[in-house]
Formats: structure tokens, C-alpha cells, sequence
């Protein structure tokens, strides 16, 4: 931010003041030609053509990197003959290369983490006779649906406890034990060795993508110990998932790909494409999605822009981790598909409509409900002594958590399991999930009726419904607690377990209503056999959890693209559609923001919007720092010392200062720039008392031909305004043309400036608790 409250006695440097009118200078002096006036030393050419690095906590130059990248490209074209072939194809060869190892590295990264997590996860529960490194799905194969294992057994089993109270006291410290061992070492991991491995990464992947200069938050030690901390901490039982993190892995696999390539190491915009590409894959590995992978890097990380080339690259690297992942087939079933909806509930009837706008609407209501209470747990953990013992907050609570669910069956197995479960349909041939599924006895008659025999009995749907919406309820404190906490976490699966429970007990009542009153004029679309299923709750579970996630994130378009592929119900597309636009609608009404907006305005990152801006008739003076409170370099001609510009830049942390000639605007320095140069030139033995000038040539007023000629280094064609413009067109441009400040000048005289925070904060300044975990100014 540029704040004139800081003074400085160097004489060269002051906030702008009024002229005198002798000072003032012609607008035609501007583009007089001066001959012989050119006697100035110049830069040389080390001096300018370094390599300048951005500041950790910056934002790039997206003019100036594409600039550079248009160059680049014109240079290798321009080259002749074999060499010159040689040169583009090398230069192609090596982006589709990287393209190429993210694929499959991500895609063979995700699909090991979920056979981890899935052995650590059963673990908590019992182990294989055979074999101790045996998950219980593999040390089940081979045997039909329903039928025992015997090959598995649990802790008491295999330790010999028989009795009921000490085999339930043993499998609960188990249990609980752990479960605090695995969160435990999470944290441990995290805080000790990568700080930057906690929570999901999307907030900060989305503001890398807009510009953010963050690569400590892409190196090596935060792509492994996020992988291997995401795994423990799925596995303890918290409610958390691996989606989002998975994104962030991605991310880091492809940075350091990158970096073997001289041309992403030196252009910032370029790498950032390629990142876009990494996130797409990250998503398409998590859900097993690459078309829903592309569709959320264009729709909620604004990776895609206008370029075609980096939505192709995202797809094809989708595509690649994808068949990554089902080559690897961690889940043993061959299908990319996670959560298989059955075939037999593919025809949907007019009267569901009912209980799925009911659904929608208590995903809108409860998504908003869940960002708001995870947005207070958040600014609460930052204001308390919690924010001091990271680690002990994710012991205790994962105690906690551990605890609560041994207690209810639908809490105590892995996310991922529950809702495989609640998206399929009671079906006597796979046997019974936890009692979801408690069959009626067939052949059986009542009322003149023959049961369908994959209605759960009568007696057995309140209990279902009371522990579905119990379990539903629980998991949103839980989850409003956890994400945020220092281990790697995700909100996706969580959102989607708490859906799909509040769907399929909605499913199981609206089953149950059928079932009391079969001829009641609202069934009279169902099928008059009545062994035929009408209603199918497993369906019903996949529109909760669409509603929920929908409210949670805002996702729309991806977000269906996803569920679909997650679930294979392509037949069910236009209801899913329904859910998540009416739940966008109730939740909207709480908040525009999604949960990864909300975390990037709390966090204070310069990310800005993609949303459409309306001012109140306000211009761009009701925004703009005006001339007074900037600090400026003020160049009369006389000159400063190199010395002088090194403390300047040193001293302030701005990333630029207009440069002023009298009261007329020149132009305007990056800091970066100016520090490189100051650097090369005292490393080339340059005294620090030699004087230098940012003026061009022709208006220095002194005669000292020594002096070092700096205006190379000036941007004189920055992008300037008129202070009376809509602040409207003003926020465009800043979202349109990723511009990192505009200058506002009348006649030729700086009058103000805004800069890239200044639209970030007018735009989330009305967001709760904005830059509430902010830990410095960007």
C-alpha cells in the first residue's frame, strides 16, 4: 500500500507538492529530438538485462512477463536454419514433457494415497490374518457380495478378548488411539517441517494463478510432507478430505517440474499456466474427473483466462493423471467411477421435484450456515491461546472427534466408505451396511400389497433417519472446526458425506410415505407392481450432497460436471443441475462468497474477484491515494547518488514510485528493477556517491557528464487515467487486464494513484472478518 505518513530526509525523494509554474514543461518538450545532448554515461548491458527476481509476498507484472514472453518466442522464430528448428521444437518438446510427467506423476501420487489411507483407516479397526499391510477390501477379494470374511478380524478377535465389555473397551482405545497418533503426527510434520502443508491450498493456488508471488508455498518439502500428512490425517477419522489438498500436490509436482526448464524458471506468467494445468489435474484425480477437472479450473480458480493453449494443456493433463489413476485401480474396481449409483434407479418421477428442492434448499441454508461457522472457529483460533499449541489442538480435538464417533456407526467408518453407501440402494444381495438396510421379510402382504423386497422395514427407517441427520449434524461442527486446523485438509468429501446423509434420509422418508399410502393420487406415477422400486434413496443422497456442496463453494457448472462423472448418473444431470442452482440461490442470499473466498479475504491475499462490480455513481477519486499522501521521486535534473536510491529501496517496502520532473508526470520505477540495478552496478565497483538521473536525455540541467543515466530503467508509457472516470471501468480493468496499479494524472500532473490491494479491499471490505488471518500486508 502507498501511505505518505512515511518521511524520508533524502532530498531526492518527497510526497508530491506543488510546483512553481516556472518549473512546468511543455507537453510538446516531450517528444523533441535533442541532438548531441546524449553524453551521459549509459547502463550497460549486464546492467539491464538481469534477471529480476519478484519478492516473496508480490504480485507479478502480467504486461511485462507476457512482454518478455513474446520476445522470447520472437527470438526463437527469428533464428535460421537447422538451429533454429531445433530451438522451437526443443522449446515445444519441453512444456509437453512437463505436461506429460504431471499427469502421470500426479495420477500415480493420488491413487497410492488412497490405498494408504485406506490400510491406515482399516487399521484403526482390525487387520488381516495374512498379511498386516492387507487393507480389508484386498484381504476380502474374491468373495461374493454378502457373504462373511473370515479372513479379516478385528482387534478383539485377533487378540482373543471375547467378553462384550472388553471387546468394546479395546476396540474404542484402539480407535481413539490411533486416530490421535495419526492427526497427532499430521501436525507434527507440518508445523516442524513445512508450515505452508496446512489446510487445502486452494485459497492460495487461486491467488498464485491471479498473480501472487508465493513459491515457498511449491517447494519440495510442502509436496512431501503434504502427501504423506494428508494421508495421516484422513485417516485418523476427522472430518476432512483429500480433494482439495490433492490440488495443492499437484501444484508443487509440476512447480518442481518446471523448474528444470529455463523457460518457466524465468517467466512467472508462463509457470502459471502450467500450474493451471496442475490444478486441473489435481481435481480430475481427486473425483476421478477430468472433464470436471478442466471445468474447475476455469470456473473456481480463473486459471484458463482467455488462452485456448492453457485449457488444452489442463485437459490433456487431466486426462493423463485420470488414466494414471485407473491403471493403478486403487480401488479395485476397475472404474474410474468412485461412487457407483445403481443402474436400477435411473428413472425419476415429477413428484421427487418436491423433496429435491425441500434438499436444495437445506443445502443452501446449511452451506452458508457451515461458512459462517467455520469463518468464527477460525478468527476464534487466531484471537486464543489456541493459535500458540497447533499441535495440541489437533490432539485434543482429534480426541474428541474420535470419541463422539465411535459412538454412532455412520461417523465411525472413513467418509469415503459412508458415502459409497448412502448413494447405493438396499439391494438383499450385498448384504446389510451398518443396518441402512434391514429388509422386510418376503413374500409378505399387507394391505392387499406385496412388499418390495428392497424396502428397508418400517421399523428400521426412523432409526436410520434419526442416526442419518444425527450424523449429518455432527459432522458440521466437526468439519467447521477442523478445516483450518494445522494438518492438510480438505472440505469437499465432508460436504458431500453431510449431504448425502440429510438426502438419503429425506429418501428414506419420502420411501416410507410410498410405502404407508401407495394409492395416494402423488404416487400415482409409480410403477403398479409394487415389487418395482419408485423411489430410490440412494439418488435421493446424491442430490443432498450436490445442494450441500453447492452451497459450500458456489460451484455450479464443474460442480455437476463432477458429480456426474463422480457418480456415473448421467440420467439424473438435469436434477443435479436443479439442486446446485437452487441451493446457489438460498445461499446466495447469506453471502457471495464461497468457502475459498471467504479463507482468501480472511487471509488478505491479492486476489481479485471475477464477480461484476456496480459503483454507486462513485468515480475513481472515492478509491485513489491522492498525490499527497504518495511517495514519490522527485527529479529536477540536479540528480541523486546511488547510495541514496539503495536506501531508498531498502527502506520502503512499495513495489514502484512515480517519478515526477518539476510537476509533471514522467513515469514510474519498479522497485524491483531499480534494486537489481543499484546491485549490479555496486557489484561492478561503482562508487556509492556517483550521481545518476532518471530524467531522458536532454532535460538534465547539469553539466556533469558523468552522471549515470538510469532512464532505462523509467516506465513512461504506464497506463494513466483521469480521476473523474467511473470507479466501475476502473475495477474492470484491474480484473481484465491484471494490472498491478494505475496512475491518475490532469495536464500532465500526477493527481493519484490505486493499486491492485486497493481494488482487494474494495471488494472485500464488506466480507466478514476480511484479513482477520492476515500475518503481514501484501
Amino acid at each position: 500500500m502507498w501511505d505518505g505518513s512515511v518521511n524520508t530526509n533524502l532530498p531526492w525523494f518527497s510526497a508530491a507538492k506543488a510546483s512553481s509554474p516556472d518549473s512546468n514543461i511543455r507537453d510538446a518538450e516531450a517528444y523533441e529530438f535533442v541532438e548531441h545532448a546524449e553524453t551521459r554515461p549509459f547502463l550497460s548491458s549486464r546492467s539491464l538485462e538481469k534477471q529480476v527476481a519478484y519478492e516473496e509476498g508480490s504480485t507479478i507484472d502480467w504486461l511485462r512477463e507476457e512482454a518478455a514472453e513474446r520476445e522470447r518466442k520472437r527470438v526463437l522464430s527469428s533464428q535460421r536454419g537447422l538451429r533454429g528448428l531445433l530451438a522451437v521444437v526443443q522449446d515445444s518438446v519441453g512444456m509437453w514433457l512437463v505436461i506429460i510427467l504431471t499427469g502421470l506423476g500426479i495420477g500415480i501420487v493420488g491413487a497410492w494415497l488412497d490405498v494408504l489411507v485406506r490400510w491406515l483407516g482399516d487399521l484403526k479397526e482390525g487387520r488381516c490374518t495374512y498379511g498386516f499391510f492387507y487393507n480389508q477390501v484386498a484381504c476380502c477379494s474374491g468373495l461374493d457380495p454378502g457373504e462373511l470374511c473370515n479372513e479379516w478380524k478385528s482387534w478383539s478377535e485377533y487378540l482373543g478378548v471375547h467378553s462384550i465389555f472388553g471387546h468394546s473397551l479395546l476396540q474404542a482405545a484402539i480407535y481413539i488411539a490411533l486416530s490421535i497418533a495419526f492427526a497427532g503426527s499430521s501436525a507434527v510434520l507440518v508445523k516442524t517441517y513445512a508450515p505452508y502443508a496446512f489446510h487445502t491450498g486452494i485459497p492460495e493456488i487461486k491467488a498464485i494463478l491471479s498473480g501472487y508471488v508465493l513459491d515457498s508455498f511449491l517447494g519440495p518439502w510442502v509436496l512431501l510432507i503434504k502427501a504423506i500428512g494428508l494421508a495421516l490425517a484422513v485417516a485418523s477419522g476427522l472430518s476432512l478430505g483429500k480433494e482439495g489438498p490433492l490440488v495443492h500436490v499437484a501444484c508443487c509436482w509440476a512447480y518442481l517440474l518446471s523448474r528444470l526448464l529455463r523457460q518457466h524458471r524465468q517467466n512467472e506468467a508462463r509457470k502459471r499456466k502450467l500450474l493451471a494445468a496442475a490444478a486441473a489435474a489435481g481435481v480430475s484425480v481427486a473425483f476421478g474427473s477430468p472433464l470436471g477437472g478442466v471445468l474447475f479450473g476455469l470456473e473456481e480458480l480463473d486459471a484458463f483466462f482467455d488462452d485456448g493453449n492453457v485449457m488444452w494443456r489442463g485437459f490433456v493433463t487431466s486426462v493423463i493423471a485420470a488414466v494414471s489413476l485407473q491403471y493403478v485401480d486403487p480401488f479395485g474396481t476397475s472404474k474410474l467411477v468412485l461412487f457407483q449409483v445403481s443402474e436400477s434407479g435411473s428413472v425419476w418421477r415429477a413428484f421427487e421435484l418436491v423433496p429435491w428442492v425441500f434438499l436444495s434448499v437445506i443445502g443452501g441454508l446449511l452451506g452458508s450456515l457451515l461458512i459462517k461457522l467455520n469463518t468464527a472457529v477460525a478468527v476464534y483460533r487466531q484471537q486464543s491461546t489456541l493459535h500458540e499449541w497447533p499441535i495440541l489442538e489437533v490432539v485434543g480435538f482429534t480426541a474428541i472427534t474420535a470419541a463422539v464417533s465411535y459412538l454412532v456407526v455412520f461417523l465411525r467408518v472413513q467418509s469415503s466408505e459412508l458415502v459409497a453407501n448412502l448413494f447405493q440402494e438396499c439391494d438383499p444381495t450385498k448384504g446389510d451396511y451398518h443396518g441402512l438396510c434391514k429388509y422386510v421379510d418376503t413374500p409378505h402382504t399387507a394391505n392387499g400389497r406385496t412388499d418390495d423386497p428392497h424396502l428397508c422395514s418400517p421399523s428400521a427407517i426412523w432409526a436410520n433417519v434419526f442416526l442419518l441427520i444425527l450424523t449429518a449434524m455432527v459432522k458440521i461442527g466437526f468439519t467447521a472446526w477442523t478445516f483450518g486446523m494445522m494438518i492438510p485438509a480438505g472440505i469437499f468429501l465432508p460436504t458431500i458425506a453431510i449431504g448425502a446423509c440429510l438426502g438419503r434420509a429425506v429418501g428414506l422418508i419420502t420411501q416410507g410415505w410410498h410405502r404407508a399410502y401407495p394409492n395416494a393420487w402423488i404416487f400415482s406415477s409409480c410403477p403398479p407392481d409394487p415389487t418395482v422400486r419408485c423411489v430410490s434413496p440412494g439418488f435421493y443422497a446424491v442430490i443432498g450432497a450436490s445442494a450441500m456442496l453447492g452451497g459450500v463453494t458456489r460451484m455450479t457448472i464443474s460442480l455437476v460436471v463432477i458429480l456426474f462423472e463422480l457418480t456415473g448418473a448421467l440420467s439424473h444431470v438435469l436434477p443435479i443441475m436443479i439442486s446446485v442452482m437452487v441451493s446457489k440461490w438460498v445461499a446466495d442470499a447469506f453471502g457471495k462468497d464461497g468457502i475459498y473466498s471467504v479463507w482468501i479475504a480472511m487471509r488478505q491475499y491479492p486476489w481479485i474477484p471475477a464477480r461484476e462490480f456496480r459503483d454507486q455513481g462513485q468515480t475513481a477519486a472515492h478509491v485513489m491515494k491522492p498525490a499527497s499522501n504518495l511517495l514519490v521521486i522527485r527529479d529536477d535534473g540536479q540528480g541523486c547518488t546511488i547510495k541514496e536510491l539503495d536506501e531508498l529501496v531498502r527502506r520502503h517496502t512499495y513495489h514502484g514510485f512515480p517519478v515526477i520532473h518539476g510537476d509533471q508526470l514522467l513515469g514510474f520505477v519498479l522497485k524491483d528493477k531499480l534494486r537489481a540495478c543499484i546491485e549490479t552496478l555496486l557489484a561492478e565497483g561503482s562508487e556509492g556517491d556517483r550521481r545518476c538521473t532518471l530524467l531522458p536525455a536532454g532535460r538534465v540541467s547539469t553539466d556533469d557528464s558523468s552522471m549515470l543515466d538510469l532512464s532505462p530503467l523509467l516506465e513512461e508509457a504506464v497506463l494513466q487515467l483521469r480521476k473523474d472516470v467511473p470507479l466501475e471501468l476502473v475495477v474492470n480493468m484491474f480484473q481484465k487486464l491484471n494490472l498491478r496499479h494505475i496512475l491518475f494524472s490532469q495536464g500532465g500532473r500526477l493527481t493519484g494513484m490505486i493499486t491492485k490491494t486497493d481494488i482487494v479491499w474494495l471488494l472485500t471490505a464488506q466480507a466478514p472478518h476480511a484479513g482477520a488471518l492476515a500475518e503481514k500486508n501484501f
